[in-house]
């Protein structure tokens, strides 16, 4: 990648668009509103710092929040973590989306599924499908505070679910039913669920997937669940149910429960609970962590109208799961007057062309996808502009893993040349992106246009300090609306701030949040993802913090240790290896490799089947037991070991030998498949 700062870019801005811009009307609305003038969107992202009190509170206004109880006050500190934001309001997340003005026969939502042709749910029908299901979940006794928890694929019933849910100021979580049994008891046993909504399998690939079965496993272990909802949606004309198991009913009789209710909103407090999302580290169980009405609305109305720049007649996509934070995102568009598009099903399936069929068939104006999948499509050598008419796209957004230069370069030779591409990063802890797009600049080859507006992104060395044109880890030295309010569970200090939570982020560099990314901010003010300086494993969209897959791996009575990284293969895919230590008589064999990627579906999920798994003697840990997985990551990917590890500090320091020696074999570019074969 050039750093060349006279790189000419991919694509500009015409001035109609930036005339028809979310973002110009902002910036002239703000500066009249302040008595100011800004130059450009550097200028209004400084100010947005700078003045970070008044620029949310000029998203509040600009964007039309809807509140029952005005605020106090904006901000009442800086201080991270605990920063307290719009103390003193009450609103309701769900009103806000489904009160905003529109007309009833307009598209709110398209949808399909490799179980369902695309279909259109209206604004009206919309409303009146959360009606009944909130005056159902109303029955059964959800309210204010309980969490309700879904096993659930990416269609309109579980959108419906949620804002039904939330409109009783319950909490959501969700986890995709492609999750092992083992997998979701660990994120939703931690939040203690009144209400489990299911299906009873799903289509993937053009197989069928039952999991009534699994879902049985699951129930066994959540012992808080008094009611369990099934949809039948693999085997729709069964009538699915969870036969005699207490409490169960369907779908359709939950609505028939909440008969001709009408739409009403608990309003609650700026920061009550909103849902639970889960990012996993290298130990112990996925953290939960909780997000708040006010800061969500906030961040998403911020993001979807400035950002993203979505107008009436768009029509938003993004390819994901219900297990990964850009569903929440994707929901988030609905507080536009764009359309949102939901999909479930393999993006590859029949062929690579699934997603760009959708695009034609539905119209859609702003693709969402992930780098792995558009990678994908150039080394298969798609000529995607030529077999589908792509008139109405306006945009591609890219997320999950950094954008190669390459795959920029093939989207506006293959794709469309006049296409807006953007690069997004962000993470799930803040369910946002903190670099991503700008309607109103140039897209140069392998960067993320802009910082966002309102977060102070940075690239900082070991000791803190800022750095430009230099890789650092990615921080936040300014509170965010929608960092997390706390994770369930968390231990609470005296100070009020949970142990884990503090840990997580603030334990770098106190005071400012470490978000576990490596990142450049280039001169002319973007920035280059390199990846995560932490060990989370991302795998098409599907996040799986690896102490997930120790455990599997570890039920396999074989196995004794595991360390598990993911390299880069080549310029377009990460390879994900797990390296085993076995009991003193075992070899690794094909059936033992075989069982090993078993246990990993089963309990995590397909899209964690390591590429190779390898037997190594024993793991490198550090004098307080952490395994090493970054360090040997960057060994793997060339790091001289001085550099990826402090020696001093480690137990077994000549653990690592094993993968200095692999490094030598291995170059990344080749993958690993040919080095583990010699």
């Amino acid at each position: 990648m050039s750093r060349a700062g006279g790189q000419q870019p991919l694509w500009e801005p015409s001035s109609e668009d930036r005339e028809r811009a979310a973002m110009t009307r902002f910036m002239r609305w703000a500066g009249e509103r302040h008595a100011r003038g800004f130059a450009d969107y550097d200028d209004l992202r400084r100010w947005s710092l700078q003045e970070l009190e008044s620029f949310w509170e000029d998203i509040w206004e600009f964007c039309g929040v809807r509140a029952s109880r005005t605020y106090e006050q904006v901000l009442d500190s800086r201080t991270m973590p605990g920063a307290r934001w719009f103390t003193g309001s009450e609103l309701n997340y769900a009103e806000n989306m489904l009160l905003r003005d529109r007309a009833p026969q307009d598209v709110a939502v398209l949808h399909a599924s490799e179980l369902r042709p695309l279909q259109e749910l209206t604004w009206g029908e919309l409303s009146a499908e959360v009606a009944a299901v909130a005056g159902g979940l109303r029955a059964l006794g959800v309210g204010r505070g309980d969490c309700v928890v879904a096993y659930m694929p990416n269609i309109p019933e579980t959108l419906i679910a949620f804002l039904a849910v939330t409109s009783l100021g319950a909490v959501w979580s969700s986890a995709a039913p492609e999750f092992g049994a083992r997998s979701v008891i660990d994120r939703f046993a931690q939040i203690e669920p009144k209400v489990l909504l299911a299906v009873d399998g799903y289509r993937h690939g053009g197989k069928d997937f039952e999991r009534t079965g699994v879902l049985e496993g699951i129930l066994a272990e959540l012992g808080t669940v008094e009611h369990t909802v099934l949809l039948p949606y693999l085997s729709p004309d069964t009538g699915s149910t969870l036969a005699g198991r207490p409490g169960g009913l369907s779908w359709a009789e939950l609505r028939a429960l909440g008969g001709d209710s009408e739409l009403v909103f608990e309003q609650v407090p700026f920061d009550h609970p909103l849902w639970v999302l889960y990012s996993s580290g290298t130990t112990g169980l996925p953290k939960a962590i909780v997000h708040g009405h006010g800061g969500i609305l906030l961040e998403q109305l911020k993001k979807s109208h400035l950002h993203l720049d979505l107008r009436r007649g768009d029509r938003m996509f993004w390819f994901t799961t219900t297990g990964w934070m850009m569903w929440n995102f994707l929901i988030g568009c609905l507080f536009t007057e764009a359309a949102i598009v939901l999909y479930d099903g393999s993006p590859a399936y029949p062929d690579l062309g699934a997603l760009w069929d959708l695009t034609e068939r539905a119209r859609i104006t702003c693709l969402g996808t992930s780098a792995g999948f558009l990678s994908t499509c150039h080394k298969q050598g798609l000529q995607v502009g030529r077999e589908h008419d792509l008139s109405s796209l306006r945009s591609i957004g890219s997320t999950g893993s950094p954008l190669p230069p390459e795959s920029f370069e093939w989207v506006y030779t293959h794709v469309k040349s006049d296409v807006w591409l953007f690069s997004t990063s962000g993470g799930t802890d803040v369910c946002t992106a903190f670099v991503g797009g700008c309607p109103l600049l140039p897209v140069y080859m392998g960067e993320l246009q802009c910082r966002a507006l309102g977060c102070a992104v940075e690239s900082w060395d070991e000791e803190g300090n800022s750095l430009t044109d230099e890789v650092g880890e990615l921080v936040l030295t300014e509170p965010l609306p929608s960092m997390p309010l706390f994770f369930w569970g968390d231990t609470v200090t005296e100070e009020g701030i949970g142990e884990r939570y503090r840990e997580s982020y603030f334990s770098m560099y106190p005071g400012i949040w470490r978000h576990g990314d490596w990142i450049r901010i280039t001169p002319r003010g973007g920035a280059v993802i390199y990846g995560r300086s932490d060990a989370t494993i991302n795998r098409q969209g599907v996040r799986m913090g690896t102490s997930e897959i120790y455990r599997a791996a570890g039920a396999v009575e074989e196995v004794v240790d595991a360390l598990v990284v993911d390299i880069p293969h080549t310029a377009e895919e990460l390879w994900m290896v797990l390296f085993v230590v076995l009991r003193e008589d075992v070899t690794l064999d094909e059936e033992l490799k075989g069982r090993i990627a078993r246990r990993i579906r089963e309990d995590c999920s397909p899209r964690h089947v390591p590429n190779e798994i390898m037997q190594i003697a024993e793991v490198p840990r550090t004098l307080s037991g952490k395994a090493l997985e970054v360090p040997v990551k960057r060994i793997l990917m060339g790091t001289p070991v001085g550099e990826a590890a402090s020696v001093e500090s480690l137990a077994n320091p000549r653990a690592l030998d094993y993968f200095v020696e692999l490094a030598d074999r291995l170059k990344v570019s080749e993958g690993i498949s040919g080095a583990a074969a010699g």
